[in-house]
């Protein structure tokens, strides 16, 4: 297992934080990104968008997790990331229909900020409220 140490003057600070979940993460998400920009450009934006929606990043962090955790615990941590999944799918949902229209009236700057901003807002809105 890899580990973050930092040293800052002369004291070495060491993180508990397994970087092979870290890895995975940015190996899935940044691959699902760039095989959606390469959709995108070559059969349209729509079927780009599509891909973009892959949840890479969700399945990093479930495989993440059957390295750190197993049996009922796996289970348990599990379930609490699939709903908290559920929750920023259905906020990026309420995004993304609030930039389709955002960046056509306000353009691409002020629409894609104030859709995220609409996201920031709504996802802790809609966990507090489901659960």
């Amino acid at each position: 297992m890899l580990y973050i140490i930092i040293s800052i003057t002369g004291r070495d600070l060491m993180f508990n934080t397994v970087i092979s979940p870290i890895l995975l993460r940015f190996l899935f998400g940044g691959s699902a990104v760039v095989a959606s920009r390469l959709i995108a450009r070559s059969f349209g934006g729509r079927l780009g968008g599509i891909f973009a929606a892959f949840p890479a990043v969700y399945l990093a962090a479930v495989i993440g997790l059957s390295t750190e955790y197993e049996g009922k615990e796996l289970l348990l941590v599990s379930e609490q990331l699939s709903q908290g999944a559920l929750v920023g799918m259905a906020a990026d949902i309420c995004c993304a229909l609030a930039a389709s229209y955002l960046i056509l009236k306000y353009g691409w700057k002020i629409g894609l900020s104030l859709s995220l901003f609409l996201w920031a807002v709504l996802a802790p809105l809609i966990y507090f409220m489901w659960f």
